[in-house]
């Protein structure tokens, strides 16, 4: 198939360029590197050998991504990863979240329905489901309140996308909710790219330990869960990533328009486990340091994956231990090591 990745180069979508080049797909790389590295399409070529036709754009300008793929049709699906996904700025800076992820979504959309352009796979959150009322969290939970722009925007994306596919049934979808990626190729030539002060958790964790940071920052030790901390569910971005392609092949048939999916391992993982496997791994204990809980954080959630697990005949592979020791390993390639 020719697939057209936007955001291509951020994390999640640096890691699904690699396996749909593995699998022989031919790929259209689109990112505007305004919060990535240009040095991400050189590394990819050295992990697979195979080149993808990069583009420089910032698709939430109107017309720029119909236009540029005007020329180069037929294409058989966009798997859409461009957007901003960091919780705090956007609670402080909720203007530049609605203007990015919602505009290059309406683009997308407008894009697929004039080119013809038949499959999408969008990059939804579990942050739709804001703090759930029961756990874990099946498809059919509502939506709650979210607890940040960021969650509204995925909210809002995922009805514009609903709204366009009844108007337009021509056109299929798969919404895929992640739930939180972590960990980095094994390679260890791509990885999460943070720039300031990491948002989430890992990068932090790993910074922490090569020495970057002073100490680990735990918003919150005073949540109603076992610890203390908060309760995440822990995927591995190459699972995520093998995602995207049972979700692509999915849509050959579709069962369901749009099929919406959890994409997670159905296992919930408090904050401080997730340091304390890490220690294991490093063989030393990061310096920590308890302070208030963060604006727009849920407490805990936790995915049901048995949808996905039927429909799409995917289920996680990689182990906590597994993502914790390639982010250490990506951190290291950072620092030069």
């Amino acid at each position: 198939m020719r697939i057209v990745l936007t955001g291509a180069a951020g994390f999640i979508g640096s890691h699904t360029l690699v396996v749909l080049q593995e699998l022989g797909h031919e790929v259209i790389a689109i990112d505007d590197f305004s919060n990535s590295e240009p040095h991400i399409p050189g590394r990819i070529f050295q992990i697979t050998g195979k080149e993808a036709e990069w583009m420089e754009l910032d698709i939430a300008q109107p017309g720029l991504l119909k236009n540029a793929l005007r020329n180069r049709l037929p294409i058989d699906g966009i798997i859409h990863f461009a957007a901003f996904k960091a919780v705090e700025e956007s609670v402080h800076n909720p203007l530049k979240y609605y203007r990015n992820n919602l505009y290059g979504l309406v683009e997308v959309l407008d894009c697929m329905r004039e080119l013809n352009i038949p499959k999408l796979v969008f990059s939804s959150s579990c942050t739709v489901y804001g703090n759930p009322d029961e756990l874990p969290v099946t498809e059919q939970a509502p939506f709650r309140p979210a607890v940040s722009p960021y969650g509204e925007t995925k909210q809002m994306g995922e009805r514009i996308l609903m709204d366009t596919l009844k108007a337009h049934p021509e056109l299929q979808a798969c919404i895929l909710r992640y739930f939180n990626p972590i960990g980095a190729h094994p390679s260890g030539l791509i990885g999460e790219l943070c720039r300031g002060v990491p948002s989430n958790l890992i990068p932090y964790l790993t910074q922490t330990a090569i020495g970057k940071r002073e100490r680990l920052r735990i918003f919150g030790n005073d949540y109603s869960t076992p610890d203390g901390t908060c309760i995440r569910d822990f995927i591995h971005v190459c699972d995520l990533a093998d995602a995207h392609v049972r979700a692509l092949n999915y849509l050959d048939s579709p069962k369901e328009n749009p099929g919406i999916f959890n994409v997670g391992t159905g296992k919930g993982v408090s904050v401080q486990e997730a340091v304390d496997t890490f220690n294991s791994i490093w063989g030393k204990s990061l310096p920590v340091e308890y302070v208030s809980r963060r604006a727009g954080d849920v407490e805990q959630i936790w995915s049901d994956t048995q949808k996905i697990e039927r429909d799409l005949g995917w289920s996680a592979k990689r182990s906590l231990a597994d993502a914790l020791a390639d982010a250490w390993r990506w951190e290291q390639t950072l620092a030069g090591h």
